[in-house]
């Protein structure tokens, strides 16, 4: 019995959520089960299951979009305070991490392959950022490291920085990112400029810059796929 009034400690031991991961395995749980053993209780009027069912339901389910939502967007559902919407956003940004650590040390031979990399750092933002991925003599990853961010419609990018770090890490190649959090992927004459600018330095100490790369929520736009690199 499952009903919103009914708490979890008056379940089936079967049916109560940690009891069930012991059992059962963490993959017997539904998406709400997982949610509610982050928050541990509920309100008076509805379970914890209950209550992240709700919150699934707000957001059509989608656990992506769960990932966008701020503190103040998750204490609005009455059960939800402070504490427990932090939790759900620490567990939220250790998947992320995971699934980004899971593509790092990969060999990078296309521009899918940076989408892929990067695409869960930008996912989720509401600004701009700017990446860069530095590669060894192979494409390998050696480190991806956020370079700089600033506001929707742009961030400042130094150079002299770029470089600095593709000489500290001993890197030979050198793929930057940037995303655009308007959905377009048309890259903008700034974009074009700082390409080039950083194309030309690299080459001034023999770093090969492979690739420019814009993501969006609409995809993904590469330079050197377009012949402009």
């Amino acid at each position: 019995m499952t009903n919103r009034s009914f708490p979890i400690h008056r379940w089936s031991e079967e049916d109560r959520p940690r009891e069930k991961l012991l059992k059962k395995g963490k993959s017997s749980l539904s998406d709400s089960e997982l949610l509610a053993i982050l928050i541990g209780t509920g309100s008076k009027e509805e379970s914890a299951v209950n209550l992240c069912k709700r919150i699934l339901s707000s957001v059509n389910y989608n656990l992506n979009e769960i990932s966008k939502l701020s503190v103040n967007e998750l204490i609005r559902f009455k059960g939800i305070g402070r504490a427990k919407a932090i939790s759900i956003i620490a567990a939220i940004e250790l998947g992320k991490r995971r699934k980004s650590e899971q593509a790092t040390h990969i060999k990078i031979n296309s521009s899918e392959a940076v989408f892929k990399l990067l695409n869960p750092v930008f996912e989720d933002l509401h600004h701009e950022e700017f990446w860069v991925v530095y590669l060894n003599n192979a494409n390998r990853v050696i480190e991806k490291s956020q370079l700089s961010k600033g506001g929707i419609t742009g961030t400042i990018v130094d150079v002299r920085l770029v470089l600095k770090k593709a000489l500290q890490l001993g890197s030979v190649n050198i793929i930057i990112s940037h995303n655009h959090p308007s959905g377009s992927l048309k890259p903008s004459v700034t974009d074009i400029e700082l390409t080039r600018k950083i194309s030309i330095a690299c080459n001034s100490v023999d770093i090969k810059l492979l690739d420019h790369v814009i993501i969006s929520k609409e995809g993904y736009y590469s330079f050197a796929d377009e012949q402009q690199i």
